[in-house]
């Protein structure tokens, strides 16, 4: 009965929430992981379940940003089942979040970004690169690119971001020849393969991109700078130089897709400290 409520509860998600694959998998993890340690009908869980559950966490060593995630799943998931008249009480009513500290996003300098696309980088790379920094692209989003999502005569690009909200990215001019450059490979390596897909990034070996080969492409430049990055530092450095560039923070909530400007403005603060960095920097020189 249990597998069948956590099946019917994913399809609800996945049909009138639009979310994505990857977060429905995560739900999916959250709430088995749950449902087994708890070992009871689900009607029957009370908030002694819970916690236990989140004590089970925290002996396991889990981050505090982890349990709040799991925290959030099993919230949904019961008002859900109370909504649904699956469950008569909701015992994540009470449930308190723990505090997660801020963190502000790692992001690169422009040095730092300029010694990777002045690196050997081939055509692939060169758009992997310029579409993650210069349009601020989550890894997600570029890998699942299809070859009539851009239009490179007005200059822009449709994207399907979390939550499959639509948003038109604007593409900037070395996007665009890094693009065109591309093309011809990719016509040439999809005609040789014999391969059918309408993704945007196919390597020489006629396989569609992962997200985790972006991941470790990304990594692998990081080291040749001697920083630990992921594609979404390019995305942090993105925001983050718009914003100390003077571009406006609605704008910039709109680029990046974010639903509540309360997320990107977290990008103010990482401005203001590298302003102060910069600043003392100076005068420790003088």
């Amino acid at each position: 009965m249990n597998v069948q409520i956590l099946s019917e509860y994913l399809e609800y998600l996945e049909v009138e929430k639009g979310l994505s694959e990857n977060t429905l998998e995560a739900y999916r993890r959250d709430l088995t992981d749950f449902l087994e340690f708890c070992g009871a009908d689900i009607r029957e869980i009370q908030r002694s379940h819970l916690n236990g559950y989140i004590r089970n966490l925290r002996e396991k060593e889990y981050s505090s940003t982890s349990v709040m995630r799991k925290i959030a799943s099993l919230r949904g998931f019961f008002k859900w089942l109370c909504a649904s008249e699956i469950c008569r009480t909701n015992p994540t009513l009470t449930l308190e979040q723990p505090k997660v500290p801020k963190r502000l996003p790692k992001v690169m300098t422009i040095q730092e970004i300029e010694a990777i696309l002045n690196d050997n980088l081939n055509k692939i790379e060169r758009v992997i690169v310029e579409l993650l920094y210069g349009c601020g692209l989550r890894v997600s989003e570029l890998v699942n690119l299809n070859i009539n999502d851009f239009d490179l005569k007005a200059k822009y690009l449709q994207t399907t971001g979390k939550g499959s909200k639509d948003r038109i990215v604007p593409l900037g001019s070395k996007a665009i020849t890094a693009i065109k450059n591309y093309l011809p490979e990719r016509d040439y390596t999809i005609k040789k393969h014999r391969i059918d897909t309408k993704k945007l990034l196919v390597n020489e070996q006629g396989r569609v991109l992962t997200r985790q080969d972006v991941y470790n492409f990304i990594r692998g430049q990081g080291e040749k700078i001697h920083k630990h990055i992921s594609p979404h530092t390019l995305r942090h450095s993105f925001a983050t130089h718009l914003l100390e560039n003077g571009a406006d923070l609605r704008i910039v909530q709109e680029l990046l897709g974010h639903s509540d400007v309360a997320t990107t403005q977290l990008y103010t603060h990482i401005s203001k400290k590298r302003l102060k960095e910069v600043y003392f920097a100076i005068n420790n020189e003088s």
